[in-house]
């Protein structure tokens, strides 16, 4: 058993079953024993590849993509280049790279990373330490300094904590983690019903609901209206807010059950754009998308660019090229192909034009 595993136990047997939501949190983000706090999850080494570890393709147009949306507002000067949960820093990186081609844009901007992880942040920093900017870091985006803000956001949103609501004979549950008689932590429901939520549904359906990825999305919105800039999403999710329960654990590029080794295994589930896009609106603000990464980086130029790369290539780093291309657009097989299984979208300024990658 985990140390985190028996704390929650704990925790369950004096205040009684805890929400989801608490549970997710506590495995990625516990001060000692959370997921994300105590290793590099990261890379063929660790337990999931994220796009910017795949090639540099993906963090290059992403980096042309926040200078352009910098000139679109107007070129502001000075301005916020913001990452929220960066990883091992390897998309800045590559951001910082190729905005040297827009020496106005990287004049402009100050860099700021949002990171809660100690470990995360000590990795980030020795991968920018030669980024030619200074950055510096922040564990909450409301303590960034302010002013005009490009925020980006690759693989942040699923893994904030959701809860999750299962249709009964009686109405609708929260659906809780509690302790069976065998101390293993275990889902189970309530005897109250959630009178608020009276969405027609088969029973056994399940309503997943992020509320902490909405409230992130609305602050982010309103200070997008207040300050100026954009927000750019990359995450794997679903279009339009439907049923259903996307609960996923992983470790070492594996599935594993979400509630056996808590703090061991990374917990996610698929980011509702269309919330967060009604959430954003709510705010005042211009939304735009959700597309395909395919059809993003496509019109970007990604194909352009593998072309580029392979002209100056080994054979064998030709096909790490092409693999990396395929794998970043493809559609045809979702379990090892991001094109379709993730999409963007743009949040900005409401005055702000249509920017490029989300022209239908």
């Amino acid at each position: 058993m985990t140390a985190l595993k028996q704390e929650i136990a704990a925790t369950i047997a004096h205040e009684g079953p805890m929400t989801l939501e608490q549970y997710m949190g506590l495995c990625l983000g516990h001060p000692r024993h959370g997921y994300y706090m105590t290793r590099d999850p990261f890379g063929a080494a660790g337990d999931f590849v994220t796009a910017p570890e795949i090639s540099q393709m993906f963090g290059e147009l992403v980096g042309v993509w926040a200078s352009e949306a910098w000139r679109l507002a107007g070129s502001p000067s000075p301005a916020r280049l913001i990452e929220l949960g960066p990883g091992r820093g390897t998309l800045m990186s590559d951001v910082l790279r190729v905005s040297r081609i827009a020496p106005a844009f990287l004049e402009a901007v100050s860099v700021h990373l949002v990171e809660t992880s100690p470990r995360l942040r000590a990795v980030q920093e020795r991968t920018l330490a030669n980024a030619g900017k200074p950055v510096s870091w922040s564990a909450d985006v409301a303590d960034t300094p302010p002013g005009p803000a490009f925020i980006l956001a690759n693989e942040f949103f699923d893994a904030l904590p959701v809860r999750h609501y299962v249709n009964t004979a009686q109405g609708w549950r929260e659906r809780l983690v509690g302790v069976d008689a065998m101390g293993e932590l275990v889902f189970g429901l309530p005897d109250t019903v959630e009178s608020s939520l009276n969405a027609p549904a088969r029973e056994g359906s399940i309503i997943e609901v992020s509320a902490v990825a909405q409230r992130i999305m609305g602050e982010i919105a309103a200070r997008l209206v207040r300050e100026g800039g954009a927000l750019l999403v990359i995450d794997y999710g679903y279009l339009e807010t439907s049923l259903g329960d996307s609960l996923q654990a992983v470790a070492k590029h594996a599935y594993v059950d979400p509630l056996a080794s808590p703090g061991e295994a990374d917990l996610t589930t698929h980011v509702d754009f269309a919330a967060l896009g009604r959430a954003a609106k709510a705010a005042g603000a211009k939304v735009m998308g959700p597309v395909t990464q395919a059809h993003f980086l496509l019109q970007l130029g990604i194909e352009r660019r593998a072309e580029a790369l392979m002209r100056r290539a080994t054979p064998e780093q030709q096909q790490s090229i092409a693999s990396a291309f395929h794998r970043l657009t493809g559609t045809q097989d979702p379990r090892h192909q991001m094109g379709e299984l993730f999409k963007v979208m743009a949040v900005t300024h409401p005055d702000m034009p249509d920017m490029p990658g989300f022209i239908v």
